[in-house]
C-alpha cells in the first residue's frame, strides 16, 4: 500500500472528494513528521510507535579504498510494532 492507495481508501469509505482525502492524509503524515523532527515520539495504539534514535559520530572505513573516514552523527526514525498489530499479522492466513 502506498499514499495513493490510502487516499483512495479514505475517499471510497467516507465519500470524500479526492482533494479532501489527500488533504487529510497530508495533514496526518505532516504532523507525524513535524513531531519526529522535534524529537517527539509518535504512538498509535494498536499499531505501533515511531521514535528518533541519536547516533554519535564514529570512524568508519571506505570499503573501496580502505581509507579511514569520519562518519558524522545522525538522527534516524525507528518504528516499533505494537502488540495488537503483531498478533493480527501473525494470525493472518490467505
Amino acid at each position: 500500500m502506498n499514499k495513493g492507495d490510502l487516499i483512495e481508501a479514505l475517499k471510497r469509505k467516507n465519500g470524500f472528494t479526492r482533494e479532501k482525502a489527500e488533504q487529510i492524509i497530508d495533514l496526518f503524515f505532516g504532523e507525524m513528521t513535524n513531531a519526529l523532527v522535534k524529537g517527539d515520539r509518535v504512538e498509535i495504539r494498536g499499531f505501533g510507535s515511531i521514535f528518533v534514535k541519536n547516533y554519535g559520530s564514529y570512524k568508519g572505513r571506505n570499503p573501496k579504498t580502505g581509507e579511514s573516514v569520519l562518519v558524522k552523527s545522525k538522527r534516524l526514525p525507528f518504528f516499533r510494532c505494537g502488540k495488537a498489530l503483531k498478533e493480527r499479522v501473525d494470525r493472518f492466513e490467505e
